[in-house]
């Protein structure tokens, strides 16, 4: 019985991921045109950290509860998640544009901080002075955001805003992340009764369940041709997962991981290479790009389960 339930908890948690994107999708652009900031920013922050909230939640409680490798694997497995299948399978179904800004700043950025990951790694461990500097990289880098304001490129209307829009956001933020919790707590169960182990669990099916919420705000900002949403959602999320999440549980309990992680992180640092690349080919991401990082993800998924 426990099983069926958690299967239903499962579709259940899809459906307001959903719908809870929805509502992001159509109320942010709203908010972003009000105060004259672009679709992109309002990706790569506001809706970034919205989506990024199970992400915390899982690593924060795990680090406090002393399990380091659901820590540290579910924000490596979810950033590996959101740009091999989430950004591969948008990709499949609808061509993302992409621009010199987030290809040149957020990559940039995105491989440099990946690769500090995989150096601080290289002890098996994510010392409190490591999570200090990844935090503060974060503080500097939002700091940026909004004292540069961005040009707005997309020639798209965000609509009228009406004061209503901000409670949309919020209520749809919020639902995401509710969908979001309880679709990992469901994945987690029906992962157990598989015999994971911990690692195998935080880098795969936990990691899938706290990247949900970027899969259906993604998708569904692409189809309404939201592409800086789109786009600025995936990379803004895997900025704040390292910088924010992971650096803010170092600071909470140094992180000490199992010996598979530096291989999981080396994966990352080449898909995130590969993902700067394809977006500069053609200014975008296209379908046969989006299968090639689908596979990419496919594999190493079986690499994973075969450790």
């Amino acid at each position: 019985m426990e099983l069926y339930v958690n299967i239903g908890i499962l579709i259940l948690s899809v459906v307001c991921l959903w719908f809870g994107a929805l509502w992001i999708v159509d109320s942010a652009p709203r908010i972003a045109y009000k105060l004259g900031i672009s679709d992109l920013v309002v990706g790569l922050t506001i809706i970034a950290l919205g989506t990024s909230a199970p992400e915390f939640a899982v690593t924060i409680t795990a680090a406090i509860k002393h399990q380091p490798d659901i820590s540290v694997g579910n924000i490596v497995g979810s950033n590996i998640f959101n740009l091999g299948f989430i950004l591969g399978g948008v990709a499949l179904l609808q061509t993302i544009k992409t621009s010199p800004k987030i290809v040149y700043r957020e990559g940039t950025i995105l491989i440099t901080i990946s690769i500090i990951l995989l150096f601080f790694l290289r002890d098996y461990s994510i010392a409190f002075w490591e999570g200090i500097f990844l935090v503060s990289c974060l503080v500097a880098y939002l700091s940026y955001l909004f004292i540069h304001k961005e040009v707005i490129e997309e020639d798209i209307s965000g609509g009228d805003f009406r004061w209503y829009h901000i409670v949309q956001l919020i209520t749809g933020l919020a639902v995401v992340v509710a969908g979001g919790h309880f679709l990992v707590e469901a994945a987690s169960f029906l992962a157990k009764k598989m015999g994971l182990s911990e690692w195998a669990i935080a880098v795969t099916v936990v990691a899938a369940g706290t990247s949900a919420p970027e899969f259906a705000t993604s998708l569904v900002a692409a189809i309404k041709g939201r592409h800086g949403i789109s786009a600025g959602n995936l990379i803004g999320s895997d900025l704040f997962n390292i910088m924010g999440v992971l650096g803010l549980a170092a600071i909470l309990r140094p992180l000490h991981v199992a010996k598979d992680a530096p291989l999981d992180i080396f994966i990352l640092v080449l898909l995130v290479t590969t993902v700067v690349i394809m977006m500069r080919t053609g200014w975008k991401i296209s379908r046969l790009e989006g299968f090639i990082l689908i596979v990419i993800s496919l594999i190493r998924w079986i690499i994973t389960f075969r450790q």
